[in-house]
Formats: C-alpha cells, structure tokens, sequence
C-alpha cells in the first residue's frame, strides 16, 4: 500500500476520479455512451475527443522539459500548422482530393518540424535561453499565422480533412488513434531504446552527459523537433474538427496548460526522468475540469480563476512537502505532547 502511495500516478488519478464522482453526482448521465450511426457520443468520449489536441501538446512537452526546457511555441506552431493546411485546401476547387489532403498535411507536419528545429537551434547551438529562444517564436509564430489568414477565420468544405479531427473509426473518435499512435511511438523510441535514457541524462546535468559522450546538442534539437511535430499534428486536430483556421485563437494557452499537465504527470521542471503516462492523466485532468466548468455554468469571466484555483490545489496535493506539514499539523495538534515525549526519549 506505501508503494501505491508513492507512485507517481496515485495523486493524479485521485484527482481524476474526484472530478469524475462530482461530476456524476452533478449529472447522473456523465458515464452514459450512446451509439448513433455507427458513432459513440457521451461526455466521456467528448473529453477524449477535446482532450486529443493537448494530450499531443503535452507528450511532445514532456521531452523537452525533460532536458530542462521549455517550450512556449507550442500555441502559435498549432496555430500555423492549422492555418497552412486549411489555406492550401481552401484554394482548390475540388476540396476532396485526397492528394490535395494529404499534401496539406505533410506541408503543415514539414513546417512544424522545421519551427521546432528552429527552436532546437537556439537553444543547443546559439545557447539562448529556453523560455526566451521559445518566446520568440510564441510572439512571431502568432503573428505569422494571422498573415497566413490574413487576419480572417478560413473555412473549408472538405469532407476528407474534417474526418481527421471529427471522423470516427470502429465507433470511436479518430482523434484518439492518432493520440494513441503518436503516445505508442513516443514510449517505443525512449523507453525501449537508449533515446530516453540521453534525455534524462541532459536533463539532469548536460555538461556531465556531453563528457561522457552523449551529444546533447542532437538530443535537445531531437526533442524540440519532436514537441514542434506534436504541436503540428495538434493543429491538424483543430482546425479538422471545425473545418476552420483562425490565427489569432487557435491553440491561444495551449502551451501554459501543456505545462501544467507535465507537472501534474509528475514531471519535474528542473529536468531528468520524465512520465508520459502521467502526463496523459494530467491533460485529461485539465480537459475534464474544462468540461465540469462548462457544465456547471460557471461564468465565463471566472472561468481561468476557477481553473488556476483547482490546478493550485491538486499541485499542492502532489507536493510531498505540502503533504508532510499537513501531516505533521494534524500528528501535532491531536498528540501535542508526542514532539516532546520523543525529545526526552532521545
């Protein structure tokens, strides 16, 4: 039992679990699935679904704040990824070709790769600091995505693209096989190779690491490389399931709570050993207490107030520390007199 205490999973499911019991406590109907045309529809499935885009987010984070980085590009990457791909469509006359799709999306997957070398270049090679070699393309990249747009929401009639974010396969979402496809490869390639194992080694002391041979340029370049392509396919997500691009609001926050379901996870900022799994369970926490904001009908100008509180708290419960000084209020306000017996004993 101390060992499932200790887990680093433990407080995260907790946490997701109470949110699941209140909201079925709020609606009785929270865990109903229903089928419909070969389709699964239920607010669980819904969080999967819009839960999908920052799940990706937050897996290609994990890495990177595993090299005791950051990344807050993240945002304006979806947001180009999804503005190229819905500009290149909307320019055909026939928006059902499939090589018409399939050439948009390798041209959005390509720029998200290259944005996220781009921000690998800078941190490894130039030496800029993370947050400030990512700030810069968080400030540009957003501005690069409304010039995409010029400004305006692109729409797109194509049947074929909004199968990606809003299609479903054997009655699920297809979102969510894309999520499980990228998560599959991403464990495969640093839990079964020696690929992760660099990474935790750059993350917990990168002059050490090069000294023994590992080229950490390659493997901080890699590992943005990587998050640039989550945020890419992200976008796909996005803009797919509306059949829109909008530069200005599309992936606006993602990076803060791509951050916030890495430390939840149990990720450490200050870099090395790294929980994709856990992860996963923080991005669902965040989309879910999204969900039961919404379904509360909280107002929408505390909405971010709300939100922060309860991240505040299920921070604070993960926190050994915090934990312990409760801990040791309560053992001294019930046994007051024990600190003292065990002071005498020594």
């Amino acid at each position: 039992m101390k060992t499932i205490y200790k887990h680093h999973l433990f407080w995260p499911l907790c946490v997701l679990a109470a949110l699941m019991l209140f909201n079925f406590i709020y609606s009785p109907d929270f865990f109903s699935i229903t089928l419909q045309n070969g389709h699964l529809y239920g607010s669980l499935i819904d969080i999967l679904n819009f839960g999908a885009p920052l799940i990706l987010v937050a897996i290609g984070m994990t890495l990177v704040v595993a090299t005791r980085g950051i990344d807050l590009s993240v945002g304006s990457i979806v947001a180009i990824s999804g503005a190229i791909s819905c500009l290149s469509i909307s320019k055909a006359s026939d928006q059902n070709m499939l090589s018409l799709i399939l050439l948009s999306v390798l041209m959005s997957v390509g720029l998200s790769l290259i944005l996220g070398i781009w921000n690998g270049v800078l941190v490894s090679a130039v030496g800029i600091q993370p947050i400030i070699a990512t700030l810069i393309l968080m400030v540009a990249g957003r501005g690069i995505a409304q010039l995409i747009t010029g400004g305006q929401i692109i729409t797109v009639t194509s049947e074929k693209y909004s199968y990606i974010g809003s299609g479903s396969l054997a009655t699920l979402p297809f979102s969510i096989f894309v999520v499980a496809t990228v998560l599959l490869i991403a464990a495969l390639l640093t839990r079964k190779t020696a690929l992760g194992m660099f990474i935790e080694s750059v993350g917990c002391n990168p002059v050490a690491s090069l000294m023994s041979g590992i080229r950490a340029h390659s493997v901080i370049i890699s590992v943005y490389m990587f998050c640039g392509l989550c945020a890419g396919i992200a976008g796909l997500l996005l803009s797919s399931n509306v059949s829109s691009a909008d530069g200005n609001n599309a992936g606006l926050w993602y990076e803060l709570d791509a951050i916030l379901a890495v430390v939840i996870g149990g990720t450490s900022l200050n870099g090395g050993r790294f929980y994709l799994l856990g992860t996963v369970v923080g991005a669902l926490i965040i989309q879910t207490l999204t969900t039961t904001i919404y379904m509360i009908g909280v107002p929408p100008e505390i909405t971010l107030v709300v939100k922060a509180f309860v991240v505040l708290m299920v921070c604070l419960v993960q926190s050994p520390a915090f934990r312990s000084a409760i801990a040791l209020r309560w053992k001294t306000r019930h046994y007051p007199g024990e600190k003292e017996i065990s002071r005498h004993v020594s």
